[in-house]
């Protein structure tokens, strides 16, 4: 029985304690080079804050050391909070506010923009002063009292005021979520797993845990790669990579560009995407070009550790057809709620999505109003507390049982692979000098994001 997901490090130590756990095209760790380097942390942590089960903040650039940060938090005792370096200081000091973090984990060369905001410098921890003799934590003293029920990181999500929601995952849901994901995809210790998300995001979690679970290998690609669809599949031949669930706008930019037939990436074995719809004319691109590969439709938002439904691609669809969102994963209850809360079953009718299960976050962090919206008590139960997740999605189900996706509730939109909320860039708009008035609304057609404003020059 594991109690945390520290577990999946200490087992890999043990098995394979050279074997790669991590890279970034620059800086490349072993399970056991990882793990010291966060058991480091975890005790320069120790050092400075002595309270466990509280936030950190994480606030590097995207590369193996963020991987090693967050582990090291967990040694500690704490969860994590990722953010992008790039946020405008704005945004951060947003999340920084609701958090409240205990410790800023950071590098020197970008904590001075916060610093330069006034976050005070003594509440900054320097992933760089690390050196190969820095002090040690125990890993058997740290992890003795943690139990799967505290959290693990919390991630924040967009807001319908304006203010980002933290979203609060325990160890248990992690560990549920990746062992499920390793045992369903057959997912083995010799794959290549190749990061495109950022790590605040929460399709970056599948990344991250999926490969510990497995003993498996992280690569974190570079972001420039991105730029260049070409230099994507030159990557994945140049490193051999296996498995990849990113976002469809990634494969559309590839088959757009008809760029499968021009690099051999005969190595891929895992197609997964999820974020956003994947178009059935995409899909069969990569089909037609790499035929002997997985591809999976993976479904679910932040609140529910990533991933709730999932469809793995087992007939033909002609390029127009809908693609479906699948079934339910392992030790969850996903069902359809009429505006009445009545249960769907049947086949065509829409309703919300709703979701039960350990996968269910533990709410929004340091709001309980937003929580008790959406993380509600089951209607269909009267008898005894248990609660479920209103996902906003309207779904239905096809002639094969399957969930199919219809659209969102509410106003939030997604667009690139992110869940947005239009009144959040209202907000940050109307908070401009010399800006009266503003709505935003979205171009379905376009997908284009337009902004509307009454204000000066």
């Amino acid at each position: 029985m594991m109690n945390s997901v520290l577990d999946y490090i200490g087992q890999a130590v043990l098995k394979s304690p050279d074997k790669q756990a991590v890279q970034d095209g620059e800086v490349s760790y072993t399970y056991q080079e990882l793990q010291k380097r966060a058991l480091q942390l975890a005790r320069m942590i120790k050092d400075k804050e002595a309270a466990a089960k509280k936030p950190i903040l994480i606030y590097l650039p995207k590369s193996s050391d963020s991987i090693a940060a967050f582990l090291g938090t967990l040694y500690s005792g704490n969860f994590y909070t990722p953010t992008d370096v790039k946020f405008p200081f704005e945004k951060v000091n947003t999340i920084i506010t609701c958090l409240q973090p205990r410790l800023i984990v950071s590098c020197h060369s970008v904590a001075e923009k916060l610093i330069s905001n006034g976050i005070p410098e003594e509440q900054f921890i320097y992933m760089d002063d690390i050196t190969e003799d820095s002090a040690v934590a125990d890993p058997e003293v740290l992890t003795e009292r943690i139990i799967d029920c505290d959290l693990a990181y919390v991630l924040f999500t967009s807001g319908s005021t304006g203010v980002p929601k933290g979203v609060g995952i325990t160890h248990r849901s992690i560990i549920d979520f990746a062992d499920w994901a390793k045992e369903t995809f057959s997912i083995s210790s010799e794959e290549r797993i190749a990061n495109q998300t950022p790590l605040y995001f929460d399709m970056s979690v599948l990344d991250i845990y999926l490969t510990f679970s497995a003993g498996a290998s992280l690569y974190i690609v570079p972001e420039s790669t991105f730029s260049f669809p070409i230099e994507i599949l030159e990557y994945i031949k140049h490193n051999k990579i296996s498995f990849i669930c990113w976002v469809p706008t990634v494969f559309k930019s590839i088959a757009n560009g008809d760029l499968l037939p021009k690099v051999d990436c005969s190595c891929l074995k895992h197609i997964f995407f999820a974020g956003e719809v994947m178009p059935n004319k995409v899909l069969n691109y990569f089909r037609r070009n790499l035929p002997d590969a997985q591809y999976a439709d993976l479904f679910g938002p932040t609140e529910i550790t990533d991933i709730c439904t999932y469809y793995v691609v087992n007939r033909e669809f002609a390029d127009n057809d809908p693609l479906p969102i699948g079934h339910p994963c392992r030790n969850i209850d996903a069902f359809i709620l009429s505006s009445e809360d009545e249960l769907i079953e049947e086949e065509g009718r829409i309703g919300e999505l709703c979701i039960r299960g350990t996968c269910l976050a533990m709410g929004y962090y340091n709001n309980p109003e937003m929580t008790r919206k959406v993380f509600v008590q089951n209607p269909l139960n009267r008898l005894f507390e248990e609660k479920i997740y209103r996902t906003g999605d309207l779904v239905h189900y096809n002639q094969y049982g399957e969930f199919e996706y219809d659209g969102r509730k509410d106003f939030q939109i997604k667009h690139l692979g992110y869940r947005i909320e239009l009144g959040e860039i209202e907000t940050a708009v109307l908070a401009l000098p010399g800006i009266h008035n503003g709505c935003v609304l979205y171009d379905d057609g376009k997908k284009e994001i337009v902004l509307f404003y009454h204000g000066e020059k």
